[in-house]
């Protein structure tokens, strides 16, 4: 069994001490009745994208990985990592120019939940940061994910994790998602191009990115902004 605690610390807010270790199937209980309550306090439940036990059973038995945060014996928020199957339809590195033995090496990140309470704590950044800092980078060199337009705090959240805007483009049965990348070995160059673009201009932002320019940060003024650049 791996309990191994990667993590203490103390809450910003309340300042309660918390630690950080990994889960197993015998958390899934657990990871469960948390989920449902962070369902249960959101305004339209439905939005909650759940996984069923056999979904978190799935990843726990080789196919993934999955830190807790607890205080005391409670655990007040999740999140996974999940290897994905290599399809030939919907696998983001198809989406990302890889050969088929470069898909290998992706991984993306999956569900993370956080427990109404101990909201405002920045904890799900703050498991994306571990979790990306415990993947093991002699077997995955990228991880990839897709976030709908003004889904803000996703937004937020990968871009934090040093993932980057690389493409916009119905997937998903033709829902227009941003798909997210970061190549841990990838090295950043002089940025010599810039470039920002309205959110909702996605005809533009499509063509910045077939140019090679890849979106970095988001502006929210009286409007909302997407930052692009290209090195």
């Amino acid at each position: 069994m791996n309990h191994k605690i990667i993590a203490e610390g103390k809450l910003p807010k309340s300042k309660q001490s918390f630690y950080v270790r990994f889960l197993t199937v015998d958390d899934i209980p657990q990871i469960l009745e948390l989920q449902q309550i962070v369902e249960q306090a959101m305004e339209v439940p439905a939005a909650l994208q759940t996984l069923s036990y056999e979904e978190y059973r799935h990843i726990l038995t080789g196919n993934g990985s999955m830190i807790g945060i607890f205080i005391t014996n409670k655990m007040i928020a999740f999140r996974a990592m999940l290897i994905p199957n290599i399809d030939e339809h919907e696998h983001l590195g198809i989406d990302a120019g890889l050969s088929k033995e470069e898909r290998l090496k992706m991984i993306y990140p999956e569900i993370s939940n956080v427990h109404p309470d101990f909201r405002g704590n920045r904890l799900q950044t703050y498991m994306g940061e571990l979790l990306f800092t415990e993947v093991d980078k002699e077997r995955f060199q990228y991880v990839a994910t897709t976030v709908a337009p003004f889904n803000i705090p996703s937004i937020k959240d990968k871009i934090a994790l040093g993932m980057e805007i690389i493409a916009l483009k119905k997937k998903y049965n033709g829902k227009l998602r941003y798909i997210l990348l970061r190549d841990f070995t990838r090295e950043f160059n002089t940025t010599i191009k810039k470039k920002i673009v309205r959110m909702m201009d996605y005809e533009t932002q499509k063509k910045l990115l077939e140019e090679g320019y890849r979106g970095v940060s988001i502006q929210i003024d009286n409007d909302t902004y997407v930052h692009y650049k290209k090195n």
